[in-house]
């Protein structure tokens, strides 16, 4: 198996691919430990440590493995990919409701090309709007996550709220459209589908700490 994997890194072209493939990778996984400004990530942490301890946690637990850890770290990876993948299923999904965009899916290369496009943008929408929502939830985090005590705590803005509203929502939503261009770049020049490469490295670093 090892001098398979040496013969294919003699291969230029199978070689350069690889190499990009890790290297967007890598990029990926630099975003998912950068944190937002303006965030204490340490009063989200003890809560999800307590939690865990105490059996439950799960559901937060799920989300934050799916964005490779990024979500305790309130990096501005947060979001992760998901944003895009609902964009693509709802256009999945109009397809079959609205005779324009089932058009698109029979017309080959071009109407997949402007499918595409049309998923960029809602991916941009879908993420703005998860951004404020979870936003607005670090700044009142009983809301979103039961059983959690200020008092006990602390708080996790710990700026302006208004500014860290501003701010956070084009870091969040920047981190998710940069990460669609990973994916799509990684299955463009690299190898595999750059989609399912960042869930499952971002699965495969946050399972140390599961």
């Amino acid at each position: 198996m090892f001098s398979a994997f040496t013969n294919c890194l003699k291969i230029p072209e199978l070689r350069q691919r690889i190499f990009l493939t890790l290297s967007l990778l890598f990029i990926a996984r630099i975003g998912a430990n950068i944190p937002l400004p303006g965030l204490d990530t340490q009063p989200l942490q003890g809560f999800f440590a307590d939690q865990t301890a105490q059996g439950g946690g799960s559901l937060l637990g799920l989300y934050n493995m799916f964005t490779g850890g990024a979500l305790l770290k309130g990096a501005v990876f947060a979001l992760g990919i998901m944003p895009y993948i609902s964009a693509s299923i709802i256009f999945q999904l109009m397809g079959a409701v609205f005779p324009a965009l089932a058009r698109l899916q029979r017309e080959g290369e071009a109407g997949r090309q402007k499918l595409t496009q049309y998923t960029r943008y809602a991916t941009v929408v879908i993420s703005a709007v998860q951004a404020v929502l979870l936003i607005l939830a670090l700044e009142n985090p009983g809301r979103l996550f039961p059983g959690y005590s200020l008092a006990e705590y602390g708080e996790i803005v710990i700026v302006g709220k208004t500014w860290f509203l501003i701010t956070s929502t084009v870091f969040l939503t920047a981190g998710t459209v940069l990460l669609m261009w990973l994916g799509e770049q990684i299955t463009k020049s690299g190898i595999g589908n750059g989609i399912s490469l960042l869930i499952t490295v971002g699965i495969l670093a946050d399972l140390p700490g599961a």
